[in-house]
């Protein structure tokens, strides 16, 4: 998943962040409103942790934000135990859960997971389309009950394309969800194409029809087509 971290504590913001990419997460992180908000414009995110109370804004105009440019990525508040009248506001702006200051990582990660889940696939761990099996929690594939073994870009790019079946979705978009503020040193991005084919591969010589669609200039659609 591709989480933001809007954070302006440093300590915590690191500890968050280690622990999610840990997990094999892509983490990208904000300090202050505006590089926040800079980031929400640019950048889709599976889901952002979002602190309130930032030096130079206020994180409820964030969600405000998120709500104005239809953004879908879950929001989670982590809070200070003080701002309950803040904590509601912000559910009442669109917020999915929030956390009260200190909390474990662990329950971070399974609130993370639980409102991914519930945004992009309807609250289900295991995604099926067709001969496609994907358990979200396992993170293992099957093609007609068969395990097929992708590497993490691969088993992301695949839920990616399930999250988005049937849109086209650019190199540009595809590279920065699963990449974060890395892509943008990439020279070109040739190498999506790489791990698209790998998957691609793997897929369809365990069995499973090819859904993966080039669209000329733009980038692929996954659609049973």
């Amino acid at each position: 998943m591709k989480i933001l971290v809007v954070e302006d504590e440093e300590l915590l913001r690191l500890n968050i962040m280690d622990y999610l990419k840990a997990e094999g997460n892509v983490c990208d992180f904000a300090d202050r409103f505006d590089t926040a908000s800079e980031k929400i414009a640019l950048y889709d995110y599976d889901c952002i942790l979002l602190d309130l109370t930032l030096p130079d804004g206020d994180g409820l105009k964030l969600l405000l934000q998120l709500k104005k440019e239809d953004k879908s990525a879950g929001v989670i508040i982590i809070t200070a135990r003080s701002s309950i009248d803040q904590r509601i506001e912000g559910l009442s702006l669109g917020a999915d859960d929030y956390l009260i200051k200190p909390f474990h990582l662990s329950e971070l990660s399974a609130r993370i997971l639980a409102v991914v889940r519930r945004r992009s696939f309807k609250g289900n761990d295991l995604i099926v389309f067709n001969e496609l099996t994907i358990d979200i929690q396992r993170k293992t594939v099957k093609v007609n009950n068969l395990a097929i073994n992708l590497t993490r870009k691969e088993f992301d790019l695949l839920l990616y394309f399930l999250a988005n079946k049937s849109k086209v979705i650019a190199k540009s978009a595809l590279v920065t969800h699963i990449w974060g503020d890395h892509a943008d040193m990439a020279d070109s991005f040739d190498f999506i194409y790489t791990h698209i084919k790998n998957l691609r591969k793997k897929l369809v010589d365990g069995g499973c029809k090819d859904y993966f669609h080039s669209v000329y200039g733009v980038g692929y659609k996954f659609a049973d087509e």
